[in-house]
């Protein structure tokens, strides 16, 4: 399944976001997240960096998938960023990072977890839509292709 559209809201997916570094990223991730799920933004940065402290999230090709678990939330829910300019997020490759999809999930939501992680993994591997997600114009370009999967939208 193509469409994310049950883990993205619109207003979830940021174009052109202008940050430092990962932590400075996951600091502006965790306020747009808190509002979003109403959970505290500090909670939902330590849970990231907790996660990112086992290991980076950094699959290769400028993709990162930083994920944790939050009290309190009772469905996985995500987060899109493109980055205005690449940061290093110590991916598998060496390359810095422009597309983040952050997840965030039930702390008792073990399969669930694993199978969003799954098919949002699946889709950033796809070449041709990451190609489509960095040529989008858009916060709503953007959110078409999740919801989607076209391309139409992304001019």
């Amino acid at each position: 399944m193509d469409d994310l559209s049950d883990l993205l809201v619109p207003q979830a997916v940021q174009q052109g976001l202008t940050v430092p570094n990962k932590k400075a990223l996951f600091q502006q991730l965790g306020g747009v997240a808190a509002k979003l799920i109403g959970s505290d933004a500090r909670t939902i940065v330590d849970r990231l960096s907790e996660r990112e402290r086992l290991g980076p999230t950094g699959f290769g090709d400028g993709v990162a998938i930083p994920h944790g678990k939050i009290e309190g939330l009772d469905r996985v829910v995500g987060l899109f960023a493109r980055l205005a300019t690449p940061i290093d997020f110590a991916a598998i490759d060496d390359l810095p990072v422009d597309l983040v999809f952050v997840l965030l999930s039930p702390v008792d939501a073990g399969v669930e977890h694993l199978k969003a992680l799954a098919r949002v993994s699946r889709r950033m591997r796809d070449k041709g839509f990451v190609a489509k997600l960095r040529g989008a114009g858009t916060d709503d370009a953007l959110y078409a292709l999740f919801a989607s999967g076209e391309a139409r939208d992304a001019a």
